[in-house]
């Protein structure tokens, strides 16, 4: 949400075009991303390190980024909580960050990346809000003392 400021709240100010804005972003990031992983495994082939290795590695990566777009996926819809496997996965999912990208770029085509979280929460709060303002009668200040009889 950091790309969208309160622009997600009443979809003004741009929000359209920053949506767009990110989906294009995390797609060309994305596909960068994989050039430069292309030419790392060329390296590898090129280096003759044998086909174990290179497999391992295209397995890895393909795996590291399955598992960082299903968990970026599903920080769009649930708060995280923090757990130690949260922590554990940290590096597996920056090692698949292509996955965490593509959940990004699609993610944009619906609606701004964890816009249903923060509006359920934010509406939550408003309603809440709303209740305890209700409820208050004026200012206590500037009320007047009671007779005594």
């Amino acid at each position: 949400m950091k790309f969208f400021g309160t622009t997600w709240v009443n979809h003004d100010n741009g929000y359209a075009l920053r949506r767009v804005g990110v989906a294009a972003g995390s797609l060309i990031t994305a596909v960068a991303a994989a050039f430069l992983l292309r030419a790392a495994y060329e390296g590898l082939q090129i280096g003759d390190v044998g086909p174990f290795l290179s497999i391992s590695v295209v397995v890895l990566f393909a795996i590291s980024s399955a598992i960082a777009f299903f968990k970026t996926w599903e920080s769009f819809k649930y708060r995280r909580r923090p757990s130690s496997d949260e922590a554990s996965l940290r590096g597996l999912k920056l090692i698949g960050f292509i996955g965490s990208l593509i959940a990004y770029f699609l993610r944009c085509l619906q609606e701004a990346p964890g816009e249903a979280l923060h509006r359920a929460e934010y509406e939550k709060a408003l309603a809440e809000y709303t209740r305890r303002r209700s409820a208050r009668t004026g200012n206590p200040a500037a009320r007047r003392p009671k007779r005594k009889k």
